[in-house]
């Protein structure tokens, strides 16, 4: 039987990406219930006031994590994102260019947002750097 509180004291911060699903739990020997598992695209934390740090001192401070791990992967999807290219795909499904201006306005930096990288460690290290 498992509750809301790790058994393992521990969260970590893995990509989305579907191929960790199941080989993420397997690899570090993991139950259901061990851990606190927040998924985000590329395991990057952004912002340091953003709903990725939010999970993340929740885990520590309401469900006593003691340890956040920070878990990158290669040939990750984020990889390979450019700004360009996914506010192109916005716009041809169907969201309109004032929308995305109004984001702009509104601090929204997509170059920022949709931050990819070259280097699996230093993605990592940026992430735990926030």
């Amino acid at each position: 039987q498992t509750s809301k509180f790790p058994d393992k004291k521990m969260a970590i911060l893995s990509c989305m990406d579907t191929r960790l699903v199941e080989l993420l739990p397997h690899a570090m020997n993991m139950r259901n219930g061990d851990i606190k598992i927040i998924k985000s695209a590329g395991a990057l934390v952004t912002h340091p006031f953003g709903s990725i740090m939010r999970s993340l001192l929740v885990a520590v401070y309401e469900l006593n994590a003691d340890e956040v791990c920070v878990i990158g992967h290669h040939d990750c999807g984020m990889s390979k994102i450019s700004s360009e290219s996914m506010l192109n795909r916005i716009k041809e499904r169907g969201i309109p260019e004032e929308r995305i201006e109004t984001l702009k306005y509104s601090g929204v930096d997509f170059d920022q947002w949709f931050k990819s990288f070259d280097s699996v460690e230093a993605s990592v290290k940026d992430s735990v750097d926030v």
